[in-house]
Parts: C-alpha cells; sequence; structure tokens
C-alpha cells in the first residue's frame, strides 16, 4: 500500500501544523483572550504588550503589526488578542482571498475606525493590491481607479484608521511591505515545557484528566507547535475515554500515539517512511528528491513540503547539492547500523524522475 493510501498522510497527519475545521473550532473554544493568558512567546508577548499600551496612552489606533514564524504557533490568537485589548472589532482575511486590487478596496472601505484587519498568508496576495495596500498603511488612503483605459480615473478613497495584522510564515517580504509594519514579531517553536502549559491548559478546557508525565510524553511528541500538541491530546483523550476510562498518563499518551504511529520523537508514518528509504534503500544517500518520492509512493512536493522541513530541523536529514542524505542520528532513531563506505557512496545521486 502506498501513503497515498494512508488516510494519515499526507492530508490527515496528526502532526501537521495545517489547521482543519476540527481544530479551528477547538482553538476557538481554547484561544487566549488576552496576553497574560497566552503561554509561551515571551519576547513577542512583552514586546507587543509596550505597543498596545503606548497606543491605549495616545488613544490611538496602534501601530501595524506584522506576525511570522511556522504554522499552529498562535499568529492568529494574538490577532485576536490585539483586538481584545483594544475594545475594536476584528475582520479576519487571507492573501490567497485578495487576488485583485478590487477585492482589497473593499475590505479596506468598509472598515470602522479602530477595526483591526487580520491578513493570514500575506505574502500570498497579488501584486495589484499588495501595492494598494502600501498607500492605505501609509497614508489611510486608497485610490479607486474607474473606467479604462486613457479614460480611466482614480478617485481617492479616505480611509478611517484601522490597525493591519498580517501573518506570514515566510521572514522575507517585499521590502516597501515589510517597511510599513511599525512593529514585526518573529515567533519561534515551544520548548517542552511551554508546551506542556499549554496541555495542561487545554486539558482543564476539555476537561480531561491528565498528569504531568502524560503531558511531559504529549509535548515531545508536539513538534514544538501548540496546534498539534491540542491535537495530539484530543486524540489521547479518546483513547483513554475508550480504553481506560482514567487519567491520562505517559504509559496510556505512549500506547496512544503508537495507535496514531507517532513516534516518541514525533515523527509520523510519511517520516519514517521517508527515512526508511534513504537509509534501507540508498544507504543513506546522497539520492535525488524525485527517486526519494517515488521509494515512498508520494509527490516530490509532498516529500520536500511535508516531511523534509522537519526531518531537517531534526537534524535527521540534511540537503546537499549531490542530493538527500542521512544523518548518523537517523539511522541511530531507526535503529540500524550505518553501511561501511563502498563505491556507490562515492558517487552521484541517483538522477532525478
Amino acid at each position: 500500500m502506498s501513503l497515498h493510501d494512508d488516510p494519515q498522510a499526507p492530508g490527515d497527519r496528526l502532526v501537521t501544523s495545517a489547521a482543519d475545521g476540527e481544530d479551528r473550532a477547538v482553538e476557538a473554544a481554547l484561544r487566549p483572550k488576552d496576553l497574560g493568558e497566552f503561554i509561551g512567546q515571551e519576547r513577542v508577548r512583552e514586546q507587543l504588550s509596550l505597543v498596545l499600551q503606548a497606543a491605549r496612552h495616545r488613544a490611538a489606533t496602534p501601530d501595524h503589526v506584522l506576525l511570522s514564524g511556522p504554522p499552529g504557533l498562535g499568529k492568529t490568537t494574538l490577532s485576536m488578542i490585539i483586538a481584545a485589548e483594544m475594545n475594536a472589532p476584528i475582520r479576519i482575511t487571507s492573501g490567497p482571498a485578495i487576488q485583485h486590487a478590487g477585492d482589497l478596496a473593499a475590505i479596506l472601505s468598509s472598515l470602522t475606525e479602530g477595526e483591526v484587519l487580520f491578513l493570514d498568508e500575506i505574502h500570498r496576495m497579488s501584486r495589484p493590491a499588495e501595492e494598494m495596500l502600501y498607500m492605505a498603511m501609509e497614508d489611510f488612503r486608497v485610490d479607486v481607479i474607474v473606467g479604462k483605459g486613457p479614460g480611466a480615473t482614480a478617485i481617492p478613497l479616505e480611509l478611517p484608521p484601522f490597525t493591519l495584522v498580517g501573518a506570514t510564515t515566510r521572514a522575507g517580504l517585499p521590502p516597501p511591505l515589510r517597511d510599513r509594519f511599525g512593529f514585526t514579531g518573529h515567533m519561534e517553536f515551544y520548548a517542552p515545557a511551554e508546551l506542556e502549559q499549554v496541555i495542561h491548559r487545554s486539558a482543564r478546557l476539555l476537561d480531561v484528566r491528565i498528569d504531568p508525565a502524560g503531558a511531559a510524553e504529549i509535548a515531545g511528541r508536539s513538534r514544538g507547535t501548540p496546534r498539534i500538541a491540542n491535537r495530539l491530546l484530543r486524540r489521547v483523550r479518546d483513547f483513554a475515554q475508550v480504553r481506560h476510562d482514567g487519567v491520562v498518563t505517559k504509559e496510556i499518551a505512549e500506547a496512544a500515539l503508537a495507535v496514531y504511529e507517532v513516534d516518541a520523537r514525533g515523527l509520523d508514518r510519511l517520516d519514517r517512511a521517508v527515512l526508511h528509504a534513504l537509509l534501507k534503500l540508498f544507504g543513506g544517500g546522497p539520492v535525488g528528491l524525485s527517486t526519494l518520492a517515488v521509494a515512498v509512493g508520494e509527490e516530490s512536493e509532498t516529500v520536500e513540503e511535508v516531511a523534509e522541513p522537519f526531518l531537517v530541523r531534526e537534524g535527521l536529514l540534511a540537503r546537499t547539492p549531490r542530493g538527500r542524505i542521512a544523518t548518523a542520528a537517523a539511522w541511530e532513531h531507526l535503529g540500524l547500523t550505518p553501511p561501511r563506505p563502498t563505491a556507490f557512496a562515492q558517487q552521484e545521486p541517483l538522477p532525478e524522475g
């Protein structure tokens, strides 16, 4: 059976940081309402608190805020906290939904004074809309083009002061856009101790009984991401309710996550399939991406964008000019012994395709 037949890979993986409908519903119930409740990201919280307090003292609209970092770390939650702290309404949209300047103009023209506009995946906004946003952020004005060709005219439209909160998973936004944000906060992956706090808080809200060892076990497999921690907690809760009807302990968490094929390091079936192919079939590499993808029955994009980032971050896989190679930690994690160097190891990687 290929990984395409696995219901957990790649779209329904427990350890993906992408949010599905269930995640969004649960996140709404678990979402902290102010900066004091928000766990982790201490540096960003302190800096953002100063920005908001200063705006309140001046009775002014806060500067535009850019939040960058991997998905699942709380950028949407912080945008809602910004609105709550300023006692302002919030409008939520995303870059992919704004493909024309007119789409953005319609949103901006309907904002009220002081409103927070949260623009998720801001890096995926179309270029015409991005250029319109420059003027809106700096001068609270947009030019609406009426007509086409030589007879087209620009009608200036004044906007009420508002706060744009942009979220991106990329650090490299175009400089003209990045420079218009008054505050930029980069969110880091969570430490296990912080994730344990997240899990204990979520367990209280979900009425799940869990002991410290059980929380630590889930935290250690959550890839430094609160969204994944909450998802794993829900699956462990299901296992405990159906098979044990008791407190979530370390042993119950281990048994539950074994059912869902999430190992002690947070790797799931797709991650291990990539490592297993790299080690067993290609002696640890180097091997080309396309060849590796064929070996695990996945598209190259899935291997590169879904599995590799975490494997590289964990030091289990490396990308080199000659191809993908496994590290000593990968051999150790799968309990395999690296082969002695052979002529194969000195060859160029297998061709792509």
